[in-house]
């Protein structure tokens, strides 16, 4: 098993004051590496030297980066799986980066199985944990309150016991911690701090020990060394400490809370009879909800969300847009989010944030801003790079000529404006234009001993995910629908109601069908009844005798990451080899998994349980298309994807000639792959094929996009805009009412 640490470091750690609450964090020179170490390594030989193996394991995410937030600005980090996003915000979450003042208070939503461990751990902590409702689990994930209730529970307790000196021994336990977490404090800011401040600060820590002593010293007090004097004062003491915490969780506004706690998760999807559900009772998916509801109930000083909308219907995603759009007009807590989803992230990110290259850079505007300003960025680069590669070429030539003419006739006013050009071409090519945009100026721009030459030109490069291409369908030989539905009713127990009630469905090759819906209103169970995974309970299910169909599950990753761990040495390659079962050999096997972005050794000797979740995507993708399908079913196929990928899959959908069914709360998938309209705001790749671009034998293809609601599926005649709009009207009237 491996462990991965998280080393941050950045210019400004010896300066930065720590102990302030901030909304705003400022931070060069960042730099965040992971270092990882295997337990079975560890074991295996115990006695080797950890220093070389240790950089050998250390990789760096972000090298000299600039880490800048604004109070009450919502910003998107964008990036590629794997660049890092997660580890930042975990690091930013857990104070690891220097330059965050530990008051400063931060609440984070990951989207790791390792979060579900930690809530776990969490509830198993406190009183009644494993039994919390989701109600009161929402409740009490403030740690703030959590702290001044812990404290008045044990003063309060202490006045109510017969003891008289139980009151005494509360405040000095009271008063204890809290001496820990200054000690605390001041060991990490005597580490970070050298010259005169770190002078100032080992003697701050020195005097915080000395305090702690005697604070230990005082708590371990027998009854017989305490004196009247110290009794009365501490008694005193602990009866106003009582008052004063007593006041601020007044003004807390506890009823409040919960008000808008029922509210938060009334919007999140969560039925009244769940809310007194134990929390590790709920699915997976149902358990993140409750988690993002427990940060939004807070109200931080800095929120992080990665990846919100995973596992929320099309009403929870719009509801929580409302409800950021919402928060950022109330209030100054400043809001950093990871999503793949391009709309979410459009509605609420005033500012973007991308990680690249190892650096952050910054910009002002939503994505779809972002994109139209990198595709001009990248229009007007690339003209100054090919004029100036052609006055260069000229240049050089007429250097050429000059050379050859003034040896040729000794001519030193040829030789020398050879030298001249030659001057020019090596000092003075590259960036014409000034940082403000400007004309460049020598004397200006070009400011200092050690510069000499100009920046070079760079063309920005464009960084999609790896294209994917899907393979042609075989032939069917005779023409007929694929699939056909008459009359479908299915329902999980006799005299419950049905689920699907009467589906009329058929699809034809080249077909494309969308499929909307709340959260539990049969989406899974209709694709799986499509799928032959189960069966209706009444109507006619009737698939053409040719039909190769394709079902890529909800929960395929979570299937493929169990495989993974259920046999550590399993590789992509050894996994689609016992699928295909001989039908295909190696070489086509590397051949299928290159044109879906899997390549070289990471099919062959990196295990699957060290995939990550965009390359667990394609490989559960390749398995589903490998025999060449007509009919592909997708059920949320977007989670654990950065929208790069997104982007890829969707080119490769709409490119594919056999027919789709796909499941999605993504709209930006449904408008692209169903829809076929081309996004030109978010820049959907060259590849694409959409409505416009369609061939005359596909031109009378099908698209539809349907609602599944009370068991019928509706059809939407203006797509998946007429279902968004119904449900951004029903979302904002379920808006808590701002304080």
């Amino acid at each position: 098993m491996t462990n991965q640490s998280i080393l941050a470091t950045c210019k400004q750690t010896r300066f930065h004051l720590h102990d302030k609450a901030s909304k705003e964090v400022d931070v060069e020179g960042l730099t965040i590496a992971v270092s990882s170490t295997s337990n079975e390594e560890n074991l295996s030989n115990p006695k080797s030297k950890g220093k070389s193996k240790a950089k050998a394991e250390t990789r760096e995410l972000i090298t000299q980066g600039h880490l800048r937030l604004k109070e009450g600005v919502c910003y998107g980090l964008i990036g590629r799986n794997g660049t890092g996003k997660s580890t930042l915000l975990r690091a930013m979450a857990d104070k690891l980066i220097p330059g965050i003042p530990h008051a400063t208070r931060i609440a984070i939503l990951q989207q790791t199985e390792s979060s579900l461990d930690a809530c776990d751990n969490n509830t198993n902590n406190d009183s009644g944990g494993r039994n919390k409702a989701v109600l009161e689990y929402v409740l009490n994930t403030d740690r703030y309150k959590n702290e001044v209730v812990h404290k008045i529970d044990i003063l309060s307790r202490s006045f109510e016991s017969d003891d008289l000196l139980q009151p005494v021994r509360a405040i000095r336990t009271v008063r204890h911690s809290d001496m820990e977490k200054e000690l605390f404090l001041a060991q990490k800011t005597a580490h970070l701090k050298s010259g005169a401040r770190g002078l100032q600060a080992r003697k701050e820590l020195k005097s915080a020990e000395s305090r702690l002593q005697d604070s230990s010293a005082l708590l371990n007090q027998t009854t017989e060394l305490m004196n009247a004097d110290a009794i009365q004062e501490d008694t005193k003491a602990a009866m106003e400490t009582l008052q004063d915490l007593q006041s601020q969780f007044e003004s807390m506004k506890v009823s409040d809370t919960e008000k808008q706690a029922r509210q938060i998760l009334a919007g999140l999807g969560f039925q009244e009879t769940m809310l007194n559900k134990p929390f590790l009772e709920l699915s997976g998916g149902w358990r993140m909800r409750c988690m993002l509801a427990s940060v939004l109930i807070q109200n931080p000083d800095i929120m992080i969300l990665d990846e919100p909308t995973n596992f929320l219907d099309l009403l929870g995603v719009i509801w929580l847009e409302k409800y950021l759009q919402q928060l950022c007009d109330s209030s100054q807590t400043t809001i950093l989010i990871v999503s793949h989803d391009r709309d979410f992230v459009n509605a609420v990110c005033e500012e973007i944030i991308i990680l690249r290259d190892q650096k952050l850079s910054y910009f002002k505007g939503n994505l779809s801003a972002y994109e139209k300003d990198f595709e001009e960025q990248k229009l007007y680069w690339g003209r100054m790079k090919e004029a100036q590669e052609r006055q260069v070429a000229h240049m050089e030539a007429t250097i050429r000529d000059n050379i050859k003419i003034g040896k040729k006739t000794n001519d030193d006013n040829k030789l020398r404006m050879a030298k001249s050009r030659q001057k020019k071409i090596d000092d003075r090519m590259g960036v014409q234009v000034s940082a403000t945009g400007g004309r460049f100026k020598l004397n200006r721009d070009l400011v200092g001993y050690h510069l000499t030459t100009r920046a070079e030109i760079e063309v920005p490069t464009d960084e999609r995910g790896a294209t994917m291409t899907l393979p042609d369908t075989t032939e069917l030989r005779f023409p007929g629908p694929l699939i056909s539905l008459e009359g479908v009713v299915h329902r999980f127990n006799l005299g419950e109601p049905p689920v699907l009630n009467g589906i009329e469905l058929v699809m034809h090759l080249g077909d494309r069908v969308g499929i909307l819906g709340l959260n539990g209103c049969g989406k899974s169970t209709l694709v799986r009844l499509l799928a032959g995974k189960t069966l209706p309970t009444q109507g006619k299910l009737l698939t053409h005798s040719r039909l190769k169909l394709g079902y890529y599950a909800q929960h395929s990753i979570e299937e493929l990451q169990e495989q993974g761990w259920s046999d550590p040495d399993l590789t992509a390659l050894g996994l689609m080899s016992k699928d295909v079962n001989g039908s295909l050999n190696e070489g086509e096997l590397r051949g299928l998994l290159s044109t879906l972005g899997l390549q070289g050794r990471v099919v062959s000797d990196v295990p699957i349980r060290r995939l990550s979740g965009g390359q667990l995507v394609r490989l559960s993708l390749a398995r589903v298309v490998w025999n060449s399908p007509h009919l592909l079913i997708l059920d949320e196929i977007t989670t654990h994807l950065d929208f790069h990928t997104v982007t890829a899959i969707s080119s490769a959908l709409s490119r594919f000639n056999g027919a789709i069914l796909l499941v999605s709360h993504d709209r930006f998938l449904i408008r692209s792959v169903v829809e076929g309209k081309r996004d030109w705001e978010q820049n959907i790749d060259e590849d694409f094929e959409g409505i416009d671009d369609e061939q005359t034998e596909l031109s009378g293809r099908r698209r539809d996009v349907y609602v599944l609601k009370a068991g019928k599926l509706h059809v939407q005649e203006n797509g998946v805009e007429q279902f968004e709009q119904s449900l951004a009207r029903r979302a904002r009237k379920m808006l808590p009412v701002p304080g």
